[in-house]
């Protein structure tokens, strides 16, 4: 079987609220426990009016009350956007919330623009720069070592699983060199995975935290009970994407019929290229392109993602996507 992890944006749709989001994230967390999902991972974002994971330890808060099992965690934060000392005692409380199931996924990208990251108080382009050497204080944060002066409370101690995170080469370099678990950002920028992925094996470094190199890539997931029903829930993201693309972001849309063949070609092409990493379709679509895409990068873990407009739709597409997993049987790696 596949193993399986979630990760959630926690969708404001269109005519919807905040509180309505959040209230359908805490939801989707018991539910992807109960089907046997491995993970549930909230993503930062700033400044964007159709996702409400801003605030992400207070998120993970949220959904990691109604839950016992599921490891919940960021995909992740954004660290150039923060003092590591706060994400330090964030994480911290978190993990004396919820001992043995908290996880910290590091980006370097701002989830953000120029403009937000001034809001933020954070020098964007020195935060980038300064990413590996935030780690490493993290690190001592949580280990209590001593080394920044003084004891991180909550932190000290904490034992969140640190990953690095990444859409291009760097992050698969910086994971390799610190001995860190990967996750690879497919589900929206799909070129770089193969590459990644071959250089993060290559270069791998065994540290205290793991002896062996473990893989996680985004692989965006729209099942239904028929491939028609399936295309339609997916042009609710697409939507979202072409509005990206256009500087016109917003909530998300509800599905529309035949959406992506009314789109102009060069839409459609953009469209294809960002949704490489994805299965549209039936159960049998789902096991068929899942089991192509672990037997191409040899991943230890696929996080599923994929936002659906409709709640019960989106369950379901879940439940659909845990059945094609655990019908896959791939051979064991000798």
């Amino acid at each position: 079987m596949i193993k399986l992890s979630l990760l959630d944006l926690v969708p404001v749709v269109e005519g919807g609220t905040v509180s309505e989001a959040l209230s359908r994230a805490a939801d989707l967390a018991v539910y992807a426990e109960r089907l046997g999902y491995y993970r549930y991972w909230v993503a930062e974002h700033h400044g964007m009016a159709g996702i409400a994971s801003a605030a992400t330890s207070v998120v993970l808060a949220h959904a990691g009350g109604g839950t016992s099992s599921i490891r919940i965690g960021a995909g992740g934060i954004m660290l150039p956007n923060h003092a590591p000392l706060a994400i330090a005692e964030q994480f911290g409380t978190l993990d004396a919330l919820f001992p043995g199931r908290v996880d910290l996924g590091l980006g370097r990208a701002p989830g953000s623009d120029q403009r937000v990251a001034q809001a933020m108080r954070r020098d964007l382009m020195t935060g980038a720069e300064n990413f590996p050497r935030d780690i490493m204080e993290l690190q001592s944060y949580f280990a209590g070592d001593g080394q920044t002066g003084f004891q991180a409370t909550p932190g000290a101690g904490a034992d969140p699983q640190l990953w690095i995170l990444g859409s291009s080469l760097y992050g698969a370099q910086l994971a390799a060199a610190m001995g860190l678990p990967y996750a690879f950002a497919s589900h929206f920028a799909p070129d770089m995975l193969d590459e990644a992925l071959y250089i993060y094996r290559r270069d791998f470094r065994p540290s205290q935290h793991l002896r062996t190199p473990y893989a996680m890539a985004g692989f965006n997931v729209f099942a239904a009970d028929s491939a028609k029903e399936a295309e339609l829930i997916a042009t609710s993201m697409m939507q979202s994407f072409v509005a990206l693309r256009t500087g016109t972001p917003g909530r998300l849309k509800p599905p529309v019929l035949n959406y992506r063949q009314s789109l102009p070609m060069q839409a459609q092409a953009m469209l294809a290229q960002v949704f490489q990493c994805t299965s549209i379709g039936s159960r049998e679509d789902v096991e068929r392109d899942l089991t192509a895409f672990v037997r191409r990068t040899g991943v230890d873990e696929v996080m599923v993602s994929g936002m659906i407009h409709d709640a019960e739709a989106r369950k379901r597409s879940l439940e659909i996507a845990m059945e094609a997993a655990s019908a896959i049987n791939l051979p064991q790696p000798e």
